[in-house]
């Protein structure tokens, strides 16, 4: 019997993540877009390394409290948890990643989290490990955050 031999680009094996697709990369540039309008509220960091305790993830979208930018002095690794965190699915990432990564970010203090499943035009958005509401394109016109106080279109998400 061959054993397969699985090759991880640089990226993969950088943010122990999959290899993001184009479906993937176009939610993510609209959920940044569609987020905007909450910039004073918030700061939505793309593919930030966070490190939190001796934790490492990378997620797609990290949601932290208003920062500025310091261009002299930058940062490759946050060690303070983001109020929340949206993840996206990748076609090669299965649920269970996803949902056991959330379950981290809850341990570590993180508010809320959303899990984003293509493939389905779904968002989950879980405000406990055990909490969560369930966002279909065509079946809700808008996703609601209570946690955070968000509300984006879901059809603007998925186009």
């Amino acid at each position: 019997m061959e054993s397969a031999t699985l090759l991880l680009s640089e990226y993969e094996i950088e943010r122990g993540k999959p290899m993001p697709s184009k479906n993937h990369s176009i939610i993510q540039s609209n959920l940044i877009y569609l987020t905007g309008k909450y910039r004073k509220q918030f700061r939505f960091l793309s593919e930030i390394s966070l490190e939190l305790d001796y934790w490492m993830s990378t997620p797609d979208i990290a949601i932290f409290p208003p920062m500025t930018i310091d261009t002299r002095h930058d940062e490759i690794r946050i060690n303070k948890a983001p109020f929340g965190v949206i993840e996206i699915l990748s076609p090669t990432q299965g649920m269970t990643e996803l949902t056991d990564k959330a379950e981290k970010y809850f341990e570590y203090g993180v508010k809320s989290v959303w899990l984003v499943i293509p493939t389905l035009d779904t968002v989950v958005v879980y405000s406990s490990t055990n909490d969560f509401q369930l966002f279909k394109r065509n079946k809700n016109k808008t996703l609601k955050d209570s946690v955070l106080n968000i509300e984006i279109s879901l059809n603007e998400i998925f186009e």
